[in-house]
């Protein structure tokens, strides 16, 4: 109804522009052609139906640009949920695959990112044993488990995909997003030089060398209760948050050379019997809090 009705305006709009166009021409120039003003009111009657005909292509085609739009975010949406879907299949490879797909719609889709990054950091807190993540060697050969490999393989993806989706370098992304890896069993986990929010990892496990050298970090980074079996990397990261290794175990060294922290620093750390390494402070470091039990070294 009100498309008939601009449509009907718009005519009568074009007959009274040709009219008045018309008139004002033979009573300027009476000695003028009657034919050259009819001519003239109706080019001037036609300009309007253009003007018209070009605001309803205009309309037509953002009507069309949300459909598509729409539509993208239901393909967005039916992706998600069936990549999660498939999160849980037995085959490790249709996992791998999933995983993949989100990393794909975090990219494609910016509203996804901080959700997809919310659904990896998920599946790396799953409970997840492997022979070779253990927390204190015994000396015997690690005990060979198929499956466990296959599954070690995944969370290692997993991780890697949570690097691959944080900002880092020139990316452009302003946003800053959270990490909860609480209670994770975590393997050479890598965010060098990663922008984030909040990192939170309250009684994760980590194991091998953990590379979080020149990470910037606006919201706390939270180790409370957190085991490191192996050397912890963070020489020139910027935390601006505020670090805590509140009661956090070490088995190697923590190396702080020019790392920036701001708002606090607790290292109030517990070490498990036989296994402590160096705190590694560098020159522009700046330690306050309690560091009874560590052996202060440079990088």
């Amino acid at each position: 109804m009100k498309g008939r009705l601009m449509l009907l305006t718009t005519v009568l709009a074009a007959i009274a522009v040709t009219v008045a166009t018309t008139v004002a021409l033979l009573l300027v120039d009476p000695a003028a052609p009657r034919s050259e003003a009819v001519r003239t009111g109706a080019l001037s009657g036609g300009a309007v139906v253009a003007l018209y005909a070009l605001w309803l292509n205009d309309r037509r085609r953002r009507v069309e640009e949300a459909r598509h739009g729409l539509e993208g975010e239901k393909v967005a949406d039916e992706r998600f949920a069936r990549s999660v879907e498939l999160l849980g299949n037995e085959a490790d490879q249709v996992r791998v695959g999933a995983l993949h797909s989100l990393a794909w719609l975090a990219t494609s889709t910016p509203r996804y990112k901080q959700t997809v990054l919310d659904v990896l950091c998920a599946y790396l807190r799953r409970p997840f044993e492997h022979p070779e993540l253990r927390d204190a060697p015994d000396g015997d050969p690690a005990a060979s488990d198929p499956a466990a490999d296959r599954e070690l393989e995944v969370r290692r993806t997993a991780q890697r995909l949570i690097a691959d989706v944080l900002p880092w370098g020139e990316n452009p992304d302003p946003r800053r997003y959270d990490l909860d890896l609480s209670g994770a069993r975590l393997d050479h986990l890598r965010l060098e030089g990663r922008r984030i929010g909040r990192l939170t990892a309250r009684r994760a496990r980590f194991h091998g060398i953990s590379r979080l050298g020149h990470m910037e970090a606006t919201k706390p980074v939270l180790f409370t209760d957190a085991t490191f079996l192996g050397r912890l990397d963070l020489r020139e990261a910027r935390l601006d948050g505020g670090l805590s290794f509140q009661r956090a175990r070490f088995g190697d060294d923590v190396v702080l050379d020019r790392t920036a922290v701001s708002t606090f620093l607790d290292v109030d750390t517990v070490a498990p019997t036989g296994l402590m390494g160096t705190l590694l402070v560098g020159p522009q470091t700046r330690v306050d809090g309690a560091v009874d039990g560590w052996a202060l070294g440079v990088p």
